[in-house]
């Protein structure tokens, strides 16, 4: 199997990834994942894809992230894992699309419109 390149998206964060056969070791920009990510929440939502297709362990993944928060980044790189493990194994389509797993998730923040505070608030009126 050769290296599976894809991209996931969220919110304003794009997550670059490589995705070949290794023992478990996740490198995000250039750091060690857990030292990227040191929130239990975010670990968990990276390794999500590979826990439900029982593939923990069995990859190596390389990741180049930017853009955006860090909630945002963790959902980005689980949408690319995914789509990746889709590439590597057809049946572990129909175990991650009932989850949502596959589903870019659309949200994005509201532009700010003029002669407004923010994208829906208001100035204050003043009736007299």
């Amino acid at each position: 199997m050769e290296t599976v390149h894809k991209i996931g998206r969220r919110k304003t964060s794009v997550a670059r990834i490589y995705l070949k056969k290794g023992k478990g070791n996740y490198t995000i920009n250039t750091k060690d994942w857990k030292e990227y990510f040191p929130t239990t929440a975010h670990q968990f939502k990276i390794n999500q894809p590979f826990e439900v297709c029982d593939n923990v362990n069995n990859f190596d993944i390389y990741v180049n992230v930017y853009g955006g928060g860090m909630t945002g980044q963790a959902e980005a790189i689980r949408l690319a894992i995914s789509r990746a493990l889709c590439e590597v194994d057809e049946k572990n389509r129909e175990i991650l699309k009932p989850l949502g797993l596959l589903t870019r998730d659309p949200r994005m923040v509201e532009r700010k419109k003029f002669g407004q505070k923010k994208a829906r608030k208001k100035f204050q009126f003043s009736k007299r």
